[in-house]
């Protein structure tokens, strides 16, 4: 069946009646929530840090000391982004590195206390698999399931919290619904009891989907740690940054030299992490702009397949959710068909489940919310950014309604 589903979506999309399949120029990417390009300014500033300005920051040379103010200045632009301090910023390989550290490094920081942490089942897998490791060397870890909108509610987070819980860790906004969480009140309830009971509850978030998107400053947030990763906003892949709130517990989990302060080792990767800083300063300068396109074009696409396709459910809170995503699932039509169809069309979109020895395993954040297997194997994501335009969302739309039911009829479904 699933290769019946593939001919049948590379054929339908291939040739759609009265529309022929978009040339390379002419491409459509809807995946913003994956990857984002590299801003032309961003890729000016960090041009000069591959060739004549390559010197390592640990240096006490010319050519070092230049590498290390950079660092420096890219600390001071991050750290100004998101309401902290510059020694509070940690330079990491990317958003799975601070996730893993967020988790990690004040959890073996508190060993002595407690052996306990808190998360939700709908975490991306770098935080996932951190509490699951943790777990492989004698810690526990609680998941709390969100409601059938996608959020988990704070009240439900915070009433996990044991007397050995040392950290809590709730994504800021999900990675396959675009669904915002309460973190700023979840950290609220954590911190509030942590004071009474006069003991230590680091709180981590992950904010890898929200920068650029929605306000950012720690504070206001109430966490210790934050997790970001620059490819997601318009910088460099390999880069990211951890925020580790002063005097908040942590171990570094990548140790070698003493670079990043001693809390983690390897030496920096200059030129990525001041494209970071630039994509971050001009993320945030230009987010509410942004987001105020990604949403028209996002209310676009979704009363287009809503109006254009039957058995569409929308997977997550319309309301309070990214301005830029889009997540549905097609009844009776397998994600993986209606994708390869899509891709053969012009068009880069993806799913919250991902294929595994050739079978398409169902996403665990819908599965999470309450959706059957069925309807977790048949989500697509649309997941736009500020280049996209009203012409490419109505012929994403024309697409998906001349693809759905042609799939859905060969699954027997239709």
């Amino acid at each position: 069946m699933l290769r019946a589903l593939r001919e049948a979506g590379a054929a339908e999309a291939s040739r759609p009646a009265g529309t022929e399949p978009m040339t390379p120029e002419h491409f459509v990417y809807m995946d913003h929530a994956a990857t984002t390009p590299v801003a032309p300014e961003v890729a000016d500033a960090m041009r000069p840090f591959l060739s004549e300005r390559y010197g390592n920051p640990s240096g006490i040379y010319a050519l070092a000391q230049d590498a290390r103010r950079a660092l420096d200045e890219a600390r001071e632009r991050c750290a100004a982004v998101i309401g902290a301090r510059a020694g509070e910023i940690i330079f990491t390989g990317g958003g799975t590195e601070s996730d893993n550290a967020g988790v990690m490094g004040p959890a073996l920081a508190l060993a002595k206390q407690g052996r306990h942490i808190v998360t939700t089942a709908i975490e991306h897998h770098a935080v996932l698999n951190a509490a699951a490791l943790l777990e492989s060397l004698g810690w526990e870890a609680a998941r709390v399931k969100p409601q059938r909108d996608g959020a988990a509610r704070a009240e439900d987070v915070a009433g996990a919290v044991r007397p050995d819980t040392t950290v809590v860790s709730m994504m800021l906004a999900n990675n396959e619904t675009g669904v915002l969480q309460p973190v700023a009140e979840m950290a609220r309830l954590v911190k509030q009891r942590a004071r009474e009971e006069r003991r230590t509850v680091a709180v981590h978030t992950d904010a890898v989907q929200a920068a650029g998107a929605v306000p950012l400053d720690v504070d206001e947030l109430g966490v210790d740690f934050l997790s970001l990763s620059a490819h997601k906003f318009g910088g460099p892949k390999g880069a990211g940054l951890l925020y580790a709130r002063r005097g908040a517990p942590f171990a570094p989990t990548q140790v070698g030299g003493a670079q990043e302060r001693d809390r983690r080792a390897g030496t920096e990767n200059v030129a990525a992490i001041v494209g970071m800083s630039v994509a971050l300063e001009r993320a945030e300068r230009d987010r509410e702009r942004n987001a105020a396109a990604c949403a028209a074009l996002r209310d676009r696409l979704l009363s287009g397949v809503l109006e254009r396709v039957e058995g569409v459910e929308v997977n997550g809170a319309t309301d309070a959710r990214l301005p830029g995503n889009v997540n549905v699932s097609f009844h009776g039509v397998e994600a993986e068909a209606l994708l390869m169809g899509l891709d053969l069309a012009g068009i880069a979109a993806s799913s919250g489940s991902a294929c595994t020895a050739g079978s398409l395993e169902p996403s665990h954040v819908l599965l999470a919310m309450g959706r059957g297997n069925d309807l977790a194997r048949s989500c697509a994501r649309f997941t736009l950014g500020p280049e996209n335009t009203p012409d490419e969302v109505d012929y994403v739309v024309e697409t998906i309604a001349r693809l759905a039911p042609k799939l859905r009829a060969l699954s027997g479904a239709g």
